[in-house]
């Protein structure tokens, strides 16, 4: 299959790379610097704590749909008597008031991009901040200008709607082309009924093994005598999670240091905003056997 135009334009692009590198760095120092309330934000800002799924898709249909409301209604008003001039500035107000969060929440994103998916989710950003920077600057036209300067304000802010439709189709690309925060385990394939994966030896006190379950790569972690399993490819970006380490019932993945519990498969901490499947785990003559504790589809 061709490469779509835009991805090869993208990957030429070579200079986004320490580019890229120096954002990420910027954004990992701001959090950093936060602490424990830094790290707190930080999973609130993927959706990782309270939304339980990715925070910054769900944030962007709002200000897309008011500034296309502040759009309509500044033509309106201008070529008609229907409206106020005040109705696309109140459009517009509501427009960048939730643009900053989706632009803070897709900055905490981008910080654990790779690749090619860091160069388009870079390209993606800049637009769309370009394009938040031109409705501030329309919005600050409105608020300290006469009637006079109006039109220009309403220009700039059509200007910044279109470049929120070239970003937008940017954005649906690195979800739904390159797969960005998507659930890594949504389409794994696995046993339906218990699979055998081992003996009792196989799996020793504190240490994390990674077995094949009909298919599908199973994480086997002895922890307190008890045997549990979880996927073993990270939600997030599909790390290896039997890669990583193990602390006090919680495994950190090793690529960009998502935590799961071990026994539910829960998040701890982000990036991931999506749990791992879980599987029960029968043990009789020391012959061990997994299934899925709920079916995978």
């Amino acid at each position: 299959m061709a490469e779509p135009l835009i991805d090869r334009w993208i990957r030429r692009q070579r200079w986004m790379d320490g580019f890229a590198e120096i954002i990420q760095k910027g954004i990992g120092w701001i959090y950093g610097v936060l602490g424990r309330p830094g790290r707190f934000l930080q999973d609130l800002m993927h959706g990782t704590k309270v939304l339980g799924h990715p925070l910054h898709p769900a944030i962007t249909d709002i200000p897309m749909g008011a500034w296309a409301v502040a759009v309509v209604a500044d033509f309106v008003a201008h070529f008609t008597n229907r409206l106020p001039t005040e109705a696309g500035d109140v459009a517009l107000a509501v427009a960048l008031a939730a643009a900053l969060l989706a632009v803070l929440t897709g900055y905490t994103d981008f910080h654990h991009t790779f690749a090619h998916e860091r160069r388009v989710a870079l390209t993606h950003g800049l637009i769309m901040s370009v394009a938040v920077t031109l409705g501030v600057v329309s919005m600050a036209l409105r608020w300290w200008s006469g009637s006079g300067i109006h039109p220009l304000a309403v220009g700039l802010s059509t200007a910044g709607f279109v470049l929120l439709i070239v970003g937008g189709y940017l954005g649906g690309h690195l979800v739904f082309g390159l797969g960005t925060m998507v659930n890594r385990n949504a389409f794994a394939e696995g046993p339906e009924d218990f699979v055998a994966v081992g003996v009792a030896s196989d799996f020793a006190e504190g240490t994390l093994t990674r077995v094949d379950a009909a298919g599908m790569p199973v994480l086997m972690v002895r922890d307190g005598g008890e045997l549990h399993a979880i996927a073993a490819v990270c939600s997030h970006a599909g790390g290896p999670l039997d890669e990583g380490t193990l602390d006090g019932g919680v495994v950190t993945c090793p690529w960009h240091a998502s935590r799961f519990c071990i026994t539910d498969g829960k998040v701890k901490n982000g990036p991931a905003t999506f749990g791992q499947p879980v599987f029960v785990v029968r043990e009789i003559d020391a012959n061990i056997a997994v299934k899925p504790e709920v079916p995978l589809h």
